[in-house]
């Protein structure tokens, strides 16, 4: 069974060059993850048109998380890791046969710490602090080289 991956992400990104490279990205990503069990990547969207902060953000984005998905949620207090090893992670919950994978990004004021607390990982891209369209640009490129990595393909040198 595949492992089907979820952006879950607070905010619309509109057309322009996060929105190309995020395509590029994921298309990229589900070329060379099927033939290795991974994906196909769906993008959620979620907006908090009354400002009701994080606590809305966090029930908009509950309502897209797979049911008994692995949440990892982007988190700048999250683990830091290599790409070898995120590659790796990813291949262990392929493997456990774990059908989802929802990755959370949350809003400007980052992610509600009762969802934050469902997490199955945390993970961070650093002490900054990167908008979050930023970071689903960062995601998607991640997600394809961790699969460029479990093909043995050239893409990642160390």
């Amino acid at each position: 069974m595949p492992l089907r991956v979820h952006i879950c992400a607070v905010g619309r990104l509109r057309s322009g060059p996060e929105r190309d490279l995020l395509d590029d990205y994921l298309t990229r990503f589900d070329r060379t993850g099927r033939a290795l069990g991974l994906g196909p990547v769906s993008v959620h969207e979620v907006e908090d048109k009354k400002g009701g902060g994080m606590a809305t953000e966090a029930t908009l984005l509950s309502g897209v998380i797979p049911k008994g998905a692995v949440i990892c949620a982007l988190d700048e207090r999250g683990k830091l890791m290599s790409s070898p090893d995120f590659a790796t992670m990813l291949g262990g919950w392929r493997d456990a046969g774990r059908g989802d994978l929802a990755f959370v990004i949350g809003g400007a004021d980052g992610i509600d710490p009762t969802l934050r607390a469902q997490a199955d990982a945390k993970l961070s891209f650093g002490k900054m602090v990167w908008p979050h369209m930023l970071a689903r640009v960062m995601l998607s490129e991640q997600l394809y080289r961790a699969a460029s990595i479990l093909a043995g393909a050239p893409y990642h040198r160390v």
